[in-house]
Parts: structure tokens; sequence; C-alpha cells
């Protein structure tokens, strides 16, 4: 529990900068990558009941709620009521309906088989046991239900892997530390995704929880992947 109340203060403190320098960060490149994994949650024509995991200040929420099949359902949930107070604000703004709760996404309060779809975008490493995150994703998915996950890698080519490393340990800390005035945060945020498993590794995780048809994409030189699965 500790790190779970860890990552919550973490969010909490940084939730006002967090839009602001994810996006400035990142070059707006998450812009495009979001937009790909929304195209995989949103591939029906009758409406869906989607879950948003992890959905921080509601970027992901709002795009798929804009996509979505007309009738449907949209659902958020995060750790951080500080992110979410900033997301329900963003909702408001743009006109989209969407239940947004502060709760934990490895013991959600939702039925077993709610949602035809969960998507979560950058969310995943910062659970505390992941192999219980995605038992509970495949849980409250409905049968033949998909869920989509974006995060960030490790590239492999050895001379992208140099400057991301540098970027990511150095420059990224340093400029995220200067605007929010919390180093600390900027810091976590990279060595999250050194310490998450590789992109074989995630997927053999994702298929021993119970998914099939397990796949990916890679992006941007393997910057980001969107894996994908399928409820049995």
């Amino acid at each position: 529990m500790a790190k779970k109340e860890g990552i919550r203060k973490l969010f909490d403190n940084i939730a006002g900068d967090y839009d602001r320098l994810n996006h400035i960060l990142s070059l707006n490149i998450d812009k495009s990558w979001r937009r790909k994994a929304v195209k995989e949650i949103t591939d029906s024509a009758g409406p869906l009941n989607i879950l948003d995991e992890a959905c921080g200040t509601c970027d992901f929420t709002i795009e798929i709620a804009k996509a979505a099949p007309q009738g449907s359902k949209i659902t958020g949930i995060d750790l951080s009521e500080g992110m979410l107070k900033i997301g329900r604000d963003k909702c408001c703004k743009e006109g989209i309906t969407a239940e947004l709760q502060t709760g934990d996404c490895e013991a959600m309060p939702y039925d077993e088989g709610t949602f035809d779809r969960i998507g979560v975008a950058f969310g995943v490493r910062n659970f505390e046991n992941l192999p219980k995150g995605l038992t509970e994703m495949l849980r409250v998915l409905k049968p033949e239900g998909k869920l989509v996950i974006l995060e960030l890698s490790i590239p492999r080519n050895p001379i992208i892997r140099w400057c991301y490393k540098l970027y990511f340990l150095k420059i990224l800390p340093a400029i995220g530390g200067w605007v929010s005035g919390n180093r600390g945060a900027y810091e976590y945020l990279p060595s999250s995704v050194l310490r998450f498993p590789a992109p074989e590794k995630f997927m053999g995780m994702m298929q021993e929880a119970g998914f099939g048809q397990v796949r990916k994409k890679s992006f941007t030189m393997g910057i980001c992947h969107m894996y994908i699965g399928i409820k049995k």
C-alpha cells in the first residue's frame, strides 16, 4: 500500500502542471499515439461500454468519448483525486459526459463482465502489482472484450537508446522540476519506464493473466508500444 499512497501523492502534487509538461516534454507526439489507440478502442458500429483506467486528467477519456459510437458509456478511474479534479473540469469544458471516480485499478468497484473495452494510456507502469492489475482488467471485461494499453518503452537501437536515456534521465527531470517545482516526480517518471517489462515480457504477462490474441504495435522508433488483448 505504501507505493500506491506515494503514487497518489506524487500525482496529486503535479496535477496542475501535468498536461502542459506532458505535451511539452513529449513534443506532442503522445497525441498521435493516443489517436491510434482510440481507433482500436472505438472500432464498433454499435454503442460500447468503455473504461479508461488510470485516466488522470482525462486527455484519453475525452478523445475516446469523442470517437465512440453514439450511445456509448464512458467511465474513468484513477488513484489521484487531484488529477481527476483537472479531468472533470476538462470534460465539462469539452461537453463530455463521463463517469469519473477515484479508485484502485487493482481492485475496481465494477462487476465482472461490465465493459466492452478498456483503455490505459501510460498508467500501467505505475501499478503496484502489475499481474494483479491485468487480472482485474480481465475480470471486468465482457467475453470477447478488448484491452488496449499504451506504454512507453526503451528503444532497442543503441544510439537512439543512449539519446533517449540522456533526455529521460537528465533533461526531463531538470525541465520538469524547474516548471513544477517537484524534480522528484520527474525523476520517478523516467525511472518507472526503465523498470517496466520489455515488450515481449509484458505480452507474456498479458497472456498469463488470461488474454488471448495478444499483439503489439511499435511507435516512434520503439519509444512507445500499443498492446492489444482479447478476453477469451
